[in-house]
């Protein structure tokens, strides 16, 4: 009987012991999951643009987070009510506390919109850019202002990069292309 009371002894300090160190673990995971990471902003950031009904290839959103809750907005985008959107969108996340817009709304010009409607036909249309094309949100980014484009987003390598600079300077009527666009880094 002595070794059932020594058992016991021993062995119930011992559960209370591990259910004490289970709790502080539980405690400790939930207190990390409650602390806003950068890395977890930007990308709930990045979602809700990317989910944006009016975002199209000829606008460029772009954001910076500043601090642990301030989302600072900047691109170009051709509609002002996407502009709206996307604060709004951004506003809504838990996480940010305080939404700076810096979104530039694009002119209204014709001439603006025929290029456009140019330069994704050039892009797109092209052997080996085709493919970026198919995607849901078309990873390359138009931006006319004033007859001046820009290529903004990612592409897979240097030549699809390169390609797509030479498709833009094909179009007739632009002034000037700008190339933004960046090669995804890829881990082996």
């Amino acid at each position: 009987m002595q070794n059932k009371s020594l058992a016991a002894r021993l062995v119930i300090p011992g559960l209370l012991l591990f259910a004490l160190a289970a709790t502080n673990g539980i405690g400790a995971e939930q207190q990390s999951n409650n602390v806003p990471s950068r890395a977890r902003m930007a990308e709930a950031v990045r979602h809700e643009l990317a989910m944006l009904p009016y975002f199209s290839v000829f606008d460029n959103l772009q954001f910076q987070i500043r601090g642990m809750d301030t989302v600072v907005l900047k691109g170009q985008v051709t509609r002002p009510i996407l502009k709206k959107d996307a604060e709004r969108a951004v506003e809504h996340l838990e996480r940010a506390g305080k939404v700076v817009n810096q979104i530039e709304v694009l002119p209204v010009s014709p001439n603006d919109d025929r290029i456009r409607v140019a330069q994704y036909r050039a892009i797109y249309s092209k052997p080996g850019l085709d493919r970026y094309g198919m995607q849901a949100n078309p990873p390359i980014h138009i931006v006319v202002k004033n007859g001046n484009v820009t290529l903004e987003g990612v592409v897979a390598s240097e030549s699809d990069r390169n390609l797509a600079f030479i498709a833009a300077n094909g179009v007739p009527g632009v002034f000037s292309v700008k190339n933004n666009l960046r090669v995804e880094n890829r881990k082996s």
